[in-house]
């Protein structure tokens, strides 16, 4: 079978007849040049922009020091070939929006881009040199017998050789008794090489492509893949929001005038009262079916967004809300549901369990991130596993990748803060 590594070569009866020594060989000599390379451009780099910080330009200069690692630790995966046939993907992942920012701020917050920076400053100052050491020393002592009798012949002028520096041959047996010595060393250095260069290799997939970035790209696919049905969720209320506002409703709107005129044109009776049921009966559900429609997905979110939509839940409210919103414009449909429904859910249970006579609503966006924080001035003693829909509230925010606290200690206030991180792009930002 064939060999897909060194560690699986090394199991072979035949393993000095095939290349993995020489690609061990190679792969342990051929870090020299790289490591060198990276050792002479990180240097040079770093006393550059050192210097130029003096003028302030260097600050910069210096911040994308920490992203020489990825380069550096694609030329060790591509490098990893010549003796590990399994792929060694990158840790990377790709940045959610275009543009060098998106990109920088990605490849900031990965450990990935912080291993590959720790196994870049290991092999440019340690790795490659014992490499060289390694590889170098055992090959030229056993190559270095092996030539032994045509160093005889040419340096030595068939009379004398000095041997590695240490002793003289004078003879073409004692040359070729050393020649055949090299040639048995050569074979222990095939077998000393092959697992130097398989633990090297192991710690290079280990910092600069791990075995769990595949659990990784997982989770990120996983969290993706609930982005993606959150907002096929929000996309499905909105669609029914608008068939209930556009359709239903409007037909028991018509129903219900109907009903009005006939309430007015019929004799007193009977028939008149029947009427009047019918017609009350119609308004109250036309009352219910708005309230359904507003759970489901308020018009005035999908119209105006937040700046709209808080303060009318909380015109609503039973107890009175002080609502301060600093929102520079629309943001996502699914933050924004999100943010929605969380106070709701939080006016909600302060009418119904705080025994507050004041909440306040504060709403703001910055670096990234939307924060909304629910407070009241209560008994307090809220928590999120007393039914309080909070746990609901908790799973949905997660899903967006955002975080939700709860303060509410005794005797009050109680306070719920949330946040989602989103993006705000220029096309949703309002002017002026």
């Amino acid at each position: 079978m064939r060999s897909r590594n060194v560690w699986q070569a090394l199991a072979r009866p035949d393993y000095l007849l095939t290349s993995w020594p020489w690609r061990a060989a190679g792969y342990l000599l051929s870090s020299a040049p790289v490591g060198l390379a990276a050792l002479v451009v990180i240097a040079g780099y770093a006393v550059v922009a050192g210097g130029l910080t003096l003028v302030l330009v260097g600050l910069p200069l210096l911040a994308l020091l920490g992203l020489v690692g990825i380069p550096v630790a694609a030329v060790e995966r591509w490098r990893l070939r010549l003796i590990d046939a399994d792929p060694a993907p990158s840790g990377h992942r790709p940045p959610g929006r275009p543009g060098v920012v998106a990109l920088l701020r990605t490849r900031y917050r990965e450990q990935a881009t912080w291993r590959e920076l720790a196994y870049t400053l290991l092999f440019a100052v340690v790795l490659w040199p014992l490499d060289l050491l390694a590889a170098g020393v055992a090959l030229a002592v056993a190559l270095g017998l092996i030539a032994t009798p045509v160093l005889v012949a040419t340096v030595g002028h068939g009379r004398q050789y000095r041997v590695l520096k240490t002793w003289s041959v004078s003879s073409y047996p004692e040359a070729l008794g050393a020649a055949l010595l090299g040639v048995v060393l050569l074979g222990v250095v095939g077998y000393v090489l092959g697992p130097l260069a398989g633990a090297r290799a192991g710690l290079t997939r280990l910092l600069t492509s791990p075995r769990d970035d595949a659990l990784g790209r997982r989770i990120v696919e996983l969290a993706s893949s609930r982005g993606r049905l959150m907002d096929a969720f929000e996309a499905e209320r909105r669609r029914i929001e608008r068939d209930l506002h556009d359709g239903a409703q409007q037909r028991l709107v018509a129903l219900t005038m109907t009903l009005g005129l006939a309430r007015l044109d019929a004799p007193p009776g009977p028939v008149a009262d029947l009427i009047a049921k019918a017609h009350d009966e119609a308004g109250e559900v036309l009352l219910a079916l708005r309230e359904l429609i507003r759970g489901i997905h308020p018009k005035v979110l999908a119209d105006y967004g937040l700046p709209a939509a808080i303060p009318d839940v909380a015109d609503r409210s039973a107890v009175p809300v002080d609502v301060s919103l600093d929102l520079p414009g629309r943001l996502p449909d699914a933050v924004e549901a999100t943010a929605y429904f969380v106070v709701c859910e939080a006016l909600t249970n302060i009418a119904r369990h705080s025994g507050a006579t004041r909440a306040g609503v504060v709403g703001r966006y910055a670096a990234g991130r939307l924060t909304v924080e629910v407070g009241d001035n209560g008994r307090g003693g809220a928590s999120a596993g007393r039914g309080s829909g909070l746990i609901g509230l908790a799973d949905r925010v997660s899903v967006l990748d955002g975080r939700l606290e709860l303060s509410s200690p005794p005797g009050g206030p109680t306070l719920l803060r949330v946040e989602l991180p989103c993006e705000m792009t220029p096309s949703t930002v309002r002017s002026g």
